[in-house]
């Protein structure tokens, strides 16, 4: 009985943006520049990592992989929604919901977890400057990153296969523009209770422990500071950990805002405006804040110009 009724669901139906018809086109324009450039722009830091020597570092090891993250997490609701912006069919099969599903939650595990490995990478650097070399070898990094990537995979297949054994019914209208887990919770017959624990235990873990490890570790970089007090010392942790502490804060933010404080009676709406912010635009700005507030990445990014003059003249 629970597979026909899941059966009688085959497509789900995305309602999209909250923007009005004769809007379409002018939010198309600007949602496919911000992919654009979120694409773009993380493309250009791995290249940087790639090609310079000099950031074969395990502070950009794992801003390569972050980038790579970004774009990874944006691609996965960001071309459905444009391409739905444009046609009359805004519907989406059962099991391109659930892909659709786990890669979100997938790569938005991995990018929780790599701030967190980069907060601790900026803890041994300013606080075990001495001994960074020998803490932070190729060998931890690789370590640390592959188990991100298992752990997020377990959680987002966990997710998955729990959704697998619940019924949907005759409502199959999506109030979102991607397939959101807590969306289609709320469209089945079935008892969710599993489900929502799961949700408040492993995601919430998941985002919690990787906030609270960020928080400790610029605990102690604030308590090294503050040991040796110096203008040089101050700017020179500022320039190790300014990039990395915008996108923390930047990240952050607005799951706060979408998860801790609730709206009472235009909730979907804001909930839907907030996702824009941690899906489109928070990838996007990324690269500018890796690069505009990051000495080796401008450094980097001009050497990168400077060689390719020589190469063209």
């Amino acid at each position: 009985m629970r597979r026909e009724n899941q059966s009688s669901v085959s497509k789900f139906l995305l309602l999209g943006l909250p923007i009005q018809p004769e809007q379409q086109g002018l939010f198309f324009v600007l949602f496919l520049g911000m992919y654009l450039t979120t694409v773009l722009g993380n493309l250009l830091i791995i290249l940087l990592i790639r090609l310079d020597s000099r950031l074969h570092t395990p502070m950009y090891f794992f801003l390569s992989h972050l980038a790579l993250t970004d774009v990874s997490f944006s691609s996965v609701t960001v071309p459905k929604m444009l391409i739905n912006m444009q046609i009359q069919d805004q519907s989406i099969l059962y099991a391109g919901c659930v892909t659709q599903m786990y890669f979100f939650i997938f790569f938005g595990c991995v990018d929780n977890l790599l701030l967190a490995l980069m907060a601790y990478d900026r803890y041994v650097a300013v606080c075990h400057p001495l001994h960074y070399t020998t803490i932070m070898k190729e060998g931890l990094c690789i370590f640390l990153l592959a188990g991100s990537w298992l752990l997020s995979c377990a959680s987002a297949l966990s997710h998955t296969l729990l959704l697998d054994q619940l019924s949907f019914c005759a409502d199959n209208t999506i109030p979102h523009f991607f397939c959101d887990l807590a969306a289609l919770l709320k469209l089945s017959c079935s008892d969710t209770s599993l489900n929502d624990i799961f949700i408040f235990t492993v995601g919430g873990l998941v985002i919690i422990l990787s906030f609270i490890g960020i928080l400790v570790s610029y605990g102690h970089i604030g308590a090294t500071i503050l040991r040796f007090p110096s203008i040089k010392g101050i700017c020179k942790a500022l320039s190790t950990c300014g990039s990395h502490l915008s996108v923390v804060f930047l990240f952050y933010g607005t799951i706060v805002v979408l998860y801790f404080f609730p709206s009472s009676s235009n909730s979907n709406d804001q909930e839907i405006i907030v996702s824009v912010m941690y899906t489109v635009v928070t990838p996007m700005l990324n690269p500018f804040i890796y690069s505009l507030r990051n000495r080796d990445m401008k450094s980097a990014l001009g050497r990168l110009f400077r060689r390719e003059i020589f190469f063209s003249m």
